[in-house]
This record gives C-alpha cells, structure tokens and sequence, in this order.
C-alpha cells in the first residue's frame, strides 16, 4: 500500500503538481503515476510536441514556456501547490578558465534551482522535489556531478520551501539512454571498444525513481532529506553493455581501454553526428562508483526492480539510432 489510493477522495495537501523537465525519460514515467493517482499535472516544454504523449493522461496539461524566465516561471506556478524539478544534462560545454563547470551545466542544474526556489517564494509554494545525481559532491571529479551538488544547495536556499532531494543511479527502463544506446552500438560495431569498462553501478528502475517522488511528496518526515535510489545490484559497465547485447540480439566482444585510449574514445563519441553518446566528463564521473552507501530508505516504502526483470521487454525489440534520442531531456 502507498497510502495514495486511486480514489478522489483522498485528502491531499498537493493536489496540483507543477513537473518540470516532465517530458522527458524519467518525467514521462512520473507524470502518467502523478495521473495514476489523481494529481493535477502541469507539465511545461519548450515545444508543444515533446509533451504531445502525455495529453491522453487524465488531470495533465501541458504549456509551452520558457522556464528559465523568471516571470514565465512564475506564471507556471499559478494555481499548483508543488513544484517538481527534474531537469537535468549529461552533456555541456568545457569550463571557462578557473570555472568548476561550463555554462550549460551551470544554468541547467544551478541557475534553474535558484529561480525554481525564488518562484516558489513568490507564489506562496512551500513544497520542492528536487533531482540530483548519486554522487554529487563539489569535490567530485567532474563538472556533472560537481555542478549537481551546487544545484542541491540551490534548491536548499530558502527556509520557506520544504525541499527532499533524490540522488538516483544511473535509471534503466523503456526509453532510456544508457542502456538502449550501448544496444544500438552493439548492433553497429562487432567489437565494442569500452572506456571505463570496471566502473561500478547500481542501476535504478524508472518506475521505482517515480514511486519515490510519489510517496514522499505528502509525507513531511521526507523534508530536509536527501534520499539515494539504486537497485539491488551492482554491475561493471563491462557486465552492463554485455547485458544489453545479449538481450537486444547484438552480443559482441567487450573490450576495456586503458586510460588514454578510452579518453580519446570519449573525444570521439562526444562529436558524433547527432549528439554527444558519450563525453569525457562522463568518463570523469565514472571515477566515482554509482553506488549506493545505503539501500533505499524505508519512508519510501520501495522494493528496488531488478534489472534482469524489465530489461527484455524495451531491449529485446528493434532498436534504431533515433531511439537513442528520442527521450533526451527536454525542458
């Protein structure tokens, strides 16, 4: 039971939910449980048609807005009781000399939280979920995991809105990046040639990175708390990018890169046509284990999906480079 039965009787203090950056993999998957369980949903994108897949989900409206403007920001925030950010990148431009990270990252994950939390003051909210990244740290070795700390204490920034933060492991499921993008490389490539191949992570399944927001937004112990999401194993990326080979139909040779090589690797991958697969400060924030210190706090009443379980039944089907965009973050 998650206290949240699907019944609109149900006394909520949020009934209406600002989502931003819920077009995308992971907010598709948390507006339509937001639905699922008679929220109210406004869901704001930069253009109309990446969030034309969520107009068939009851209580959910979409609007097309700049939410990096102030005034428009606040005008999202109308009538709704909580605010939900998600927005997030993998990829930026380098950092300025004697900056700690470009200034895609900066306004993607620090400058946005600061106007999320300026709004909510403006408007009255005093309820913020917010998305991090395990491994934030402002010490961390990249500028993805160091600018997502600086966004924590961003989102922190004010005593008048009750904030929770999630920091979620790399999240698997139908639509994602990760694993559908090393199935599509396999189906290209008859050796795979892997940077970073020894990395540790502990993928978390999309449903379950939802259910979390879901049971926290109404439970006022979760407030002030940062929260990891992981699954309930640990794999190398080698073990994951096999993984996707064999369930996609593609299995071939992994081969691990030294150092230098996987960092040229990187280069490569970070100028394909179409977009960055990879970058180097991907393979930076792979220094750091995606690995969880704790399993999934029990005020979140979660038993983590194995991988094994959901996998097969995205992967398994045909997989085309255009699927590996499909469902980038969008704003």
């Amino acid at each position: 039971m998650t206290g949240l039965e699907n019944s609109p009787d149900v006394d909520r203090k949020y009934p209406a939910v600002l989502v931003i950056g819920g077009s995308g993999f992971i907010g598709s998957h948390l507006v339509a449980q937001l639905s699922a369980h008679d929220y109210r949903v406004r869901v704001p994108t930069r253009h109309e048609d990446n969030a034309r897949h969520l107009l068939v989900l009851p209580n959910v409206d979409t609007a097309v807005a700049d939410i990096h403007d102030d005034a428009q920001l606040r005008h999202l925030m109308d009538g709704m009781d909580a605010v939900i950010n998600l927005v997030g990148i993998l990829h930026g431009k380098p950092a300025a000399s004697g900056a700690r990270y470009g200034s895609d990252f900066a306004r993607a994950h620090v400058e946005l939280p600061k106007k999320i939390v300026a709004a909510c003051v403006a408007t009255g909210i005093t309820r913020l979920l917010h998305m991090s990244a395990l491994g934030a740290d402002r010490d961390a070795p990249s500028m993805y995991l160091r600018s997502k700390a600086d966004g924590e204490a961003a989102a922190c920034s004010s005593s008048a809105v009750g904030v929770t933060i999630f920091r979620p492991a790399v999240v698997f499921g139908e639509g994602d990046h990760f694993l559908n993008m090393f199935a599509s490389l396999q189906k290209m490539l008859p050796v795979i040639p892997l940077g970073g191949a020894d990395a540790k992570f502990q993928p978390v399944f999309v449903g379950d990175v939802a259910t979390a927001y879901i049971h926290a937004l109404e439970n006022p112990h979760t407030i002030g708390h940062v929260y990891e999401l992981a699954g309930p194993r640990v794999y190398t990326l080698r073990e994951l990018v096999g993984l996707a080979g064999e369930v996609s139909g593609h299995p071939h040779p992994v081969v691990g890169l030294p150092p230098m090589l996987a960092r040229v690797e990187a280069w490569f991958l970070e100028h394909a046509p179409g977009g960055p697969l990879m970058s180097r400060d991907n393979l930076d924030s792979m220094r750091v284990d995606n690995v969880a210190r704790l399993p999934i706090a029990s005020e979140l009443d979660i038993i983590p999906t194995a991988l094994e379980a959901v996998v097969p039944s995205y992967l398994a089907r045909d997989i085309n480079r255009a699927d590996m965009f499909r469902h980038k973050g969008r704003e």
